[in-house]
């Protein structure tokens, strides 16, 4: 008889893989249970199912939580292409679907979310009442190709060759200051401006960045009032706490501001407007992504 009649052929359960997968990479059961919207208890209960079906024990217990087994490990890179291989089949059937009525999930930076796009979907939205929009506002880069969002507005060029990117009108910047600041301080100069109140940023570099890009060797010090929040950044100059940099587009929206220093050049922003090559062709997503294009062109 031939040995392969005596293995017995296992069935994977994908929610139980799936499960089984967000315990591998948090190693903590309650960890993967919120990742999951699920139970600890109802979790363990799934490893143990899936113990129980394989016939291996999968993870061993850690004083930091949960590691897996040499059996675990094993099935690690199977279970994964497995998701990967789930992840192509959604985007495939998503990208069948011939309807106008369902969602889209939009991301894009926190500025650009609270500043530019309100206008823009409010547009979308009297045009296609039947588009639902989730607006993801980010400035962490969100991962198309794993469905965290159909639709990105992203300040760098993907690499992925499964994504569609198209660039847009890149986004002038300015220094702005509030016309009470000024009054007060006067306009700032070249030669002066280190004399003047700044906004910016705590742990993010970038504006030290670009300062230096320009020209500037300035220091974290020179900003009175730092917050890694754009958004919130942008506020206190808003209200008058000091000069920020911000796009034209944003700024245009403040009557109350004032551009200054207008010869300190600053490199503009590219933005890149990307979805997954699977949805493009989707009626929804095309209508989304053609309005983006055309509004931000």
């Amino acid at each position: 008889m031939n040995d392969k009649s005596n293995l017995t052929r296992i069935e994977p359960d994908w929610a139980l893989l799936r499960a089984f997968l967000e315990v591998a990479q948090s190693g903590s059961m309650s960890r993967a249970a919120i990742a999951l919207g699920s139970s600890q208890p109802t979790l363990s209960r799934q490893m143990a199912l899936l113990e129980a079906q394989l016939g291996h024990a999968l993870f061993e217990r850690t004083t930091r939580g949960v590691r897996l087994t040499e059996a675990g490990a094993a099935l690690r890179l199977p279970a994964e292409r497995m998701r990967e291989q789930a992840l192509q089949f959604g985007l495939v059937a998503a990208g069948r679907s011939q309807t106008l009525a369902g969602t889209v999930r939009v991301t894009a930076s926190e500025m650009f979310s609270a500043h530019v796009l309100p206008d823009i979907l409010r547009t979308l939205r009297d045009a296609h009442p039947e588009i639902q929009i989730e607006l993801v506002a980010s400035d962490t880069v969100q991962n198309l190709l794993e469905r965290d969002a159909d639709i990105a507005l992203r300040m760098v060029r993907p690499q992925q060759t499964a994504l569609v990117a198209r660039r847009l009108a890149d986004q002038p910047l300015g220094l702005y200051a509030h016309r009470d600041y000024v009054q007060a301080h006067g306009k700032p100069t070249v030669a002066t401006m280190r004399q003047h109140q700044w906004v910016g940023y705590d742990r993010s570099d970038q504006m030290l960045r670009g300062f230096r890009a320009a020209g500037f060797a300035v220091s974290k010090e020179m900003f009175g009032f730092r917050c890694d929040n754009q958004v919130v950044a942008w506020q206190a100059v808003l209200a008058g706490l000091g000069l920020g940099v911000t796009t034209h587009r944003v700024a245009a929206l403040s009557p109350q501001l004032v551009r200054v220093l207008p010869k300190v050049v600053i490199p503009p922003l590219p933005l890149w407007l990307t979805a997954h090559r699977e949805l493009r062709g989707t009626p929804r997503l095309k209508v989304v992504f053609d309005a983006l294009a055309k509004a931000l062109a």
